[in-house]
């Protein structure tokens, strides 16, 4: 009798984890691969994660937003299984006057590179995935949930567990790193030159 008892709950749950949590199966392994930056860790993350939420399946609030709770659970996990060898990045509120100085330092040689509409006129995709993939995790993991995933600052913040105005701190500097990275593909392409001049044929 005990048995039947404690398999119970999981039975009436599992329909609805099926229904609910599942179809975001492909939206928390890109999650996961965003930080791993690499597939068989990404999938061992995914399946734990998911074994985690059937297990807490319970704590699940009807009518919340599913993947903003896996996403949760997934950094949690990353988090755990790289705490041997995470490596801190420095990303605080406090250089904020640096960071904006070496923002406007990248537009102003974009503008001298003639590369200031570079991304309205090429297709910058497969370069951009690179650069986010080579970005220090802390401030991939914001970029890839805002300006990937869509999700709201205080979303994203929920999920990371740190304030909104780390959120866009990290944002701010990740988005300048990925710039930087950017307009340095367009130059080893040869699709601007420090000249100050656009390369022609560049439409």
């Amino acid at each position: 009798m005990q048995t039947t008892q404690q398999s119970q709950p999981h039975r009436v749950d599992g329909k609805r984890f099926e229904l609910e949590a599942l179809p975001w199966l492909d939206d928390v392994y890109r999650f996961a691969l965003s930080m791993t930056r690499d597939e068989a860790d990404a999938d061992d993350i995914v399946q734990e994660t998911f074994l985690r939420a059937y297990r807490s399946w319970h704590t699940f609030e009807p009518g919340s937003e599913c993947r903003k709770w896996l996403f949760t659970i997934c950094r949690n996990v990353f988090l755990r299984v790289r705490e041997r060898e995470r490596k801190r990045v420095d990303c605080g509120g406090d250089d904020a006057q640096l960071e904006t100085l070496a923002a406007v330092r990248v537009s102003v040689a974009a503008i001298g590179d003639g590369a200031e509409d570079l991304f309205s006129r090429l297709d910058l995709a497969p370069a951009l995935e690179r650069a986010i993939g080579e970005l220090p995790e802390v401030f991939r993991s914001a970029v890839v949930l805002v300006d990937v995933e869509g999700m709201a600052y205080n979303e994203a913040a929920s999920i990371l567990g740190v304030p909104v105005g780390t959120i866009r701190s990290r944002l701010f500097r990740g988005r300048r790193l990925l710039q930087e990275a950017l307009i340095e593909y367009a130059r080893d392409a040869g699709l601007v030159v420090t000249s100050g001049v656009p390369c022609t044929g560049v439409s």
